[in-house]
């Protein structure tokens, strides 16, 4: 390993998360270098050719609603470093069985206009919304704080903290608006009866008009490349090939930032934690897993409503009734018969991800904490549902338990990719009860990952504010 006896700060994992703490610290004019486990540095933000030569696949993460307008990463010059966003016809669509799409289009008229008789009532509401989003956004993407806007807050978080199914059913009478609304939620990886559940669709929809749901041309590893190359240019270092297995192994740097869930942080510290913090890390609660399938495919999916073919990112799933049944079946330990699947087809709009005339496919469902099982047939039954003959376009899959996310990916325990549950609790205490939850007992230590504020996606802002408080505490130190 490269000598780095005499830094400032070190980074250890190499996703966005601490690639955005590394690049905070950099620009704050201290050195700073990241230490990954992986040959290949980048964390949930990695590509390949999973499948057959020429067909990039985006190995976790594929879409971002939350990376170009996010605090840590608008304001860095990353398109001057090969980072380009596309940005889909439509961010997402919504099949039924009965042919018809609920359609979710920058625009929030033309979206109401996919939605019968619930139109203006989605109107209504995702215009009021949009208006609260740029205000709100700054309190809730970020860490406990006083509240910048708190009336604008406190009339999001009006209908934020209900269960998506109470919300939905209490906004829209038909089925493609509460379908559409379902789906939207059932990224929380919670039961949708659940409080708080209504949050991720009310911030995903929002998004959606306000931002889009981008991808990066070239597949997801461009997000980590841009932002290597921007931090290198800065004077920092990257080390890869690096296993940490206990803070002792890391240099007397001033700044040690950990892009670690609560598990992986009590296994590094041991007893050097204190007794209460500890128990509160051991306590912290992760969520259900995925499965997930990437396809090599001989043609575009074959939607039958046509304009799932306009979308980055389509939802399989039906009613609101039905992806409810099978989030809660999915928190209780239960393999859904026709599982809720969230599907990208980046290569309808990025030609770079396959040889010409040729598609790729990438999906997930949800699954059980740490299951093993493979949900391929009835991934594909779900496909096939509201895409006749998509079957007949496989030329090659690849798929990934959750158990084998783990294995790839060290903060996925249990296959969940978010860091942790993220239930009303801890959306409001992650990972423990703390002033500012990012910094450890020990001194110069912080945790960036996704189990601290605001959570899952990619968009780095938990490192972005793990990294400022760092500096802080040591500017506060230096002037003592």
């Amino acid at each position: 390993m490269k000598d780095i006896s005499r830094i400032d700060a070190v980074v250890v994992g190499s996703g966005p998360n601490g690639l955005a703490a590394a690049l905070e610290i950099a620009r704050a004019g201290f050195s700073v270098t990241v230490l990954e486990a992986h040959e290949e540095f980048g964390g949930g933000t990695r590509s390949a050719e999973l499948t057959l030569p020429g067909f990039v696949h985006d190995v976790c993460s594929a879409v971002h609603p939350l990376a170009p307008d996010s605090a840590a990463l608008a304001k860095l010059p990353l398109a001057d470093h090969g980072l380009q966003w596309v940005h889909p016809a439509a961010p997402l669509a919504h099949p039924f069985d009965d042919g018809r799409a609920a359609v979710l289009y920058r625009s929030i008229s033309e979206t109401a206009a996919t939605l019968g008789s619930d139109g203006d009532r989605y109107l209504h509401f995702m215009s009021r919304l949009v208006s609260l989003w740029p205000d709100v956004s700054r309190d809730i993407l970020a860490p406990p704080h006083v509240p910048r806007h708190p009336r604008n807050l406190a009339s999001f978080a009006s209908s934020a903290v209900r269960s998506a199914t109470g919300l939905a059913k209490s906004l829209f009478r038909g089925s493609l608006a509460r379908g559409l609304f379902a789906g939207l939620s059932a990224h929380s990886f919670l039961p949708l009866d659940t409080p708080a559940s209504a949050a991720f669709g009310m911030v995903l929809g929002v998004l959606g008009h306000a931002a889009g749901w981008p991808f990066p041309r070239g597949g997801s590893r461009r997000i980590s490349d841009s932002m290597i190359s921007l931090l290198r240019t800065l004077g920092g270092h990257m080390v890869g090939n690096v296993s940490i297995e206990s803070l002792q192994q890391l240099p007397a740097a001033k700044m040690i930032i950990l892009n670690l869930t609560p598990r992986q942080i009590v296994s590094l510290a041991g007893k050097r934690l204190p007794w209460c913090y500890r128990k509160q890390l051991e306590h912290y609660r992760y969520g259900p897993g995925v499965f997930k399938i990437d396809w090599a495919l001989d043609g575009p999916i074959p939607w039958r409503a046509r304009e799932c073919r306009l979308a980055g990112t389509v939802h399989v799933g039906g009613t609101m009734e039905e992806i409810a049944a099978g989030e809660a079946e999915v928190s209780s330990g239960i393999y859904p018969e026709r599982p809720f699947v969230l599907v990208a087809q980046q290569s309808l709009f990025d030609d770079s991800r396959a040889p010409r005339g040729k598609h790729t496919g990438w999906a997930y469902c949800h699954v059980p904490h740490n299951s093993s099982a493979d949900m391929t047939e009835r991934i594909e039954q779900q496909v096939e549902r509201f895409a006749p003959g998509f079957r007949k376009l496989i030329l090659a899959r690849h798929t990934r338990t959750a158990t084998d996310f783990e294995r790839y990916n060290p903060n996925c325990i249990g296959g969940d990719i978010t860091g942790g549950l993220q239930n009303l609790r801890q959306m409001l205490v992650r990972p423990a009860l703390k002033l500012v939850p990012y910094a450890t007992p020990l001194d110069g230590v912080y945790i960036c990952s996704s189990s601290t504020p605001p959570g899952g996606g990619v968009h780095g802002l938990c490192g972005y504010y793990a990294a400022q408080a760092a500096i802080k505490k040591l500017k506060a130190d230096l002037t003592v």
